[in-house]
């Protein structure tokens, strides 16, 4: 039993019984050595009582301050003890480590350990040669097989012939005999002498035997040893081992400990983890219990990060990977990640994952909603005393009936000489907003309004994206108005540009716009005019070498997102549809008049241009119209592009010139040219020049790719659940867009708008209609499998 006195009071720590000839040999009744003890040994303490004297406490205060004085001398002595056994070692240690390295050959019958794999050692006896070099051996599992020398970790010595019947027996005994706290006794005696052990002297000192069980016991105590001993020299399957510096012990525990702790935690958190995935999806902790403890927030991010391929080191991904998910059992990829995070509530069913990938914005911030709230709390204008008053027209503003930005809307007239003048009415964001400003900056970092099927992610806060800023029926407005007469043949004869007070009379959507029409009622003479100069334009369009795309647009509402099963609304709109193509061509005339208007006041705006030169419209002429032809069309389209100093010809809308303009609350490219025509207007010099502008379109449109992106997979996305939910016996009409390989088609699903591929039958070509139904959706994998239905 080793005994330490201090700070008034007995310290004790027991041993197993082999100790106490050990110990036996470091206390006599001539003298009292201690050794010096690490801090961080387990000690029982037995405290003095009440009842003890003065005197006692003395004399043990006394003895406390002889073993401190001991210590010191023991110090002393060891480290002149090293200082001359140097050079002896030095001479003895080539000799000696020789001596005690003699590593036995295979043989039959005797018991060994070997590595199996990177991760498990078995016992086995050899039984046989195999080959030159190889042994056959039969192991603890019942298992035979061939293994090489170099896999041998540890001949068990003094068995000649062992029963591969005990090799289990065996092995469970040596288990029984690992005691850790065996290592620290036989560490502190031999750092004390400064020696080193084989496996059989160690099992002599801890066991006070070196038998096969013992010294196999032994073995395994140093090969889990990771703090109180190293290897100084291996030969074959023979070691020999030196204890460590106690300063290096002290950093080894420190760290174990810390190890321990964090396992500890980890096996914490997963039983928290797994908590949450047994209780139903009304009973899972929210998402903001995971932030409580920082240690299991930083956790949960990493699994997040991991999730979506996002980890910012490799200590995110081993934390996601090696421990969180191997720990659940589960794969470590991404997408069990994702299953993770939505089985414990933290993710919702349906979360948009390119949403958070790409690290699109989806709320404002306190300060961007605080200027918001300020600069519509300011009502003056300073462009009221220029604002031409056109509170007397009829305006309709048409867009998708779930639209919050209304940002432009259509007048029209017939002149006295039969030509159709026209007014396009753009919403003025630059009364509130000005280059430079906050509010601008953040519109800039966003570049564009997000519409998804769940949300709408506004460039600007919604108290003034939705408010101030949005055109409102039956309000007084301020609007910048494009106002373009047309010649009849639909090009445009002339136009001008000039602030605005307007009053909207209808928000219509598409459907209604188009019921109007259809309706043909004369109190909407207005509403005729409109399409009729839509019909000239597109005509004239043509005549110009437009190219039709017109297809099928498909939206889709979804309601409580955050449910695992939120109710869907899918809208399937025709582009030809009479009020789409209406608006559309407005769109465009506007586009063009303002371009126009910028080149002859030498206006630097973002001209978008489009080549035509590689597409021969003539070669498509044998495709149907309509979906078919639109789709081979867009195959062999070239990008747009834009120059910043003089329009360029757009080829495909059939223009000469085209600016975007009808968008400034939602676009951050078009607020860029409110801000150029505003400053013309006003009489001053542009904000930006030419190079400023490509400069910030370059950085604005990185942004609008990365929200189509978002827009696009969010849609296919909803539209794939929505075609997995719908029953299994439902056809719908498919039609052939073109065949992709052999009978490998491209197709478009007429009810739903959205195209895929699937096989067809032998006989069907490009142009017709199929009936398919749905085997198989996946939105989140992205996996659709279609069957064609043949009729009988």
């Amino acid at each position: 039993m080793a005994v330490r006195a201090a700070n008034n009071c007995f310290i004790f720590r027991s041993s197993s019984p082999p100790f106490f000839s050990f110990a036996a040999t470091h206390f006599s009744s001539r003298s009292l050595t201690f050794h010096s003890v690490p801090p961080h040994y387990n000690y029982y303490y037995v405290t003095q009582t009440r009842t003890q004297t003065q005197t006692q406490r003395r004399s043990i205060h006394t003895l406390f301050e002889s073993v401190m004085e001991e210590l010191r001398t023991a110090r002393k002595r060891r480290q002149k003890r090293l200082a001359a056994a140097a050079s002896i070692m030095g001479l003895m240690k080539e000799e000696l480590v020789e001596d005690r390295l003699v590593n036995r050959s295979l043989q039959k019958g005797l018991l060994l350990e070997f590595k199996k794999d990177s991760d498990r050692v078995l016992l086995a006896v050899a039984q046989r040669p195999d080959g030159k070099k190889n042994w056959m051996v039969f192991d603890q599992n019942g298992v035979t097989s061939s293994i090489k020398p170099q896999q041998v970790t540890y001949i068990v010595p003094g068995i000649d012939n062992f029963d591969q019947a005990d090799i289990a027996d065996f092995a469970q005994k040596a288990q029984d005999n690992m005691d850790p706290s065996l290592l620290e006794f036989a560490w502190v005696e031999l750092l004390e002498k400064n020696k080193s052990v084989t496996v059989e002297e160690l099992a002599e000192i801890i066991f006070g035997s070196s038998d096969p069980l013992e010294s196999y016991s032994a073995h395994l105590l140093l090969s889990k040893d990771e703090v109180y001993f190293t290897v100084l020299e291996t030969k074959g399957s023979r070691s020999i081992y030196g204890p460590r510096p106690s300063e290096q012990v002290e950093e080894l525990i420190r760290r174990k400990l810390a190890k321990e702790a964090a396992v500890k935690e980890l096996q914490e958190f997963i039983e928290l983890l797994t908590s949450a995935k047994s209780k139903s999806s009304q009973d899972k902790p929210p998402k903001s219990s995971w932030m409580v403890d920082e240690k299991n927030w930083g956790r949960i991010e990493s699994l997040e990060a991991y999730a979506i391929d996002a980890c910012k080191n490799d200590e995110q991904k081993k934390t996601a990977g090696m421990q969180i998910l191997k720990e659940m059992g589960l794969a470590k990829t991404a997408s069990s990640a994702v299953k993770l995070l939505i089985d414990i509530g933290y993710f919702p069913v349906h979360v948009n994952l390119d949403l958070l990938k790409l690290g699109i914005p989806t709320d404002h911030s306190e300060v961007i909603i605080s200027a918001a709230q300020s600069v519509l709390l300011d009502s003056s204008d300073p462009d009221e005393v220029n604002r031409k008053n056109l509170t007397d027209l009829k305006v309709y503003a048409i867009d998708v009936d779930e639209a919050d930005e209304l940002d432009d809307a259509l007048s029209a007239t017939k002149l006295q000489d039969g030509r159709i003048k026209v007014w396009i009415h753009v919403a003025d964001p630059t009364r509130y907003v000005q280059p430079g400003s906050i509010l601008d900056r953040e519109a800039m970092r966003r570049g564009t309004s997000v519409f998804l099927p769940t949300a709408t992610y506004s460039m600007f806060p919604e108290n003034l994206a939705m408010g101030g800023m949005s055109l409102r029926q039956g309000e007084f407005c301020n609007a910048i108005t494009v106002s373009v007469v047309l010649h009849n043949d639909g090009s445009i004869a002339e136009c001008s540009v000039f602030n605005s007070l307007i009053k909207p009379t209808y928000m219509l959507t598409y459907e209604s716009a188009s019921e109007l029409l259809h309706l043909n009622l004369e109190e909407e003479g207005q509403l005729r005019i409109l399409s009729e100069a839509a019909y000239l334009r597109s005509n004239w369009r043509r005549q110009q070498g437009a190219v039709e795309t017109a297809t099928l647009d498909t939206r889709i509402k979804v309601s409580n997102p955050e449910d695992p099963e939120p109710s869907l609304n899918l809208y399937v709109e025709n582009q030809a549809d009479p009020a789409m193509r209406l608006v559309s061509e407005m769109m465009i005339l506007c586009g063009e008049a303002i371009a126009t208007f910028g080149s002859q006041n030498g206006i630097p705006l973002p001209y978008r241009g489009q080549p035509q030169s590689d597409i021969n419209v003539s070669e498509f002429s044998h495709l149907p119209e309509g979906p078919v032809r639109s789709f081979a069309l867009v195959k062999v389209m070239r990008a747009a592009e834009i120059d910043f100093r003089k329009p360029a010809r757009h080829g495909v809308l059939g223009i000469p010139g085209y600016v975007q303009f009808t968008s400034p609350i939602r676009r951050y490219l078009d607020l860029l040219a409110h801000y150029q025509v505003k400053a013309f207007l006003k009489g001053e010099p542009p904000p930006f020049s030419a190079g400023k502008l490509e400069g910030i379109a370059a950085v604005v449109n990185e942004r609008v790719r990365a929200a189509r992106k978002l827009c696009s997979s969010s849609l296919r996305y909803w539209i794939l659940e929505y075609l997995r939910r719908q029953p299994k016996e439902k056809t719908y009409r498919a039609m052939i867009l073109r065949f992709l390989k052999d009978r490998i088609a491209a197709l478009l699903l007429v009810e739903v708008g959205f195209q895929t591929s699937a096989w067809v039958s032998v006989g069907t070509q490009i142009g017709d209609e199929v009936l398919v139904k749905v085997e198989e959706a996946h939105p989140r994998d992205d996996i659709l499998f279609l069957k064609e239905v043949v009729k009988d």
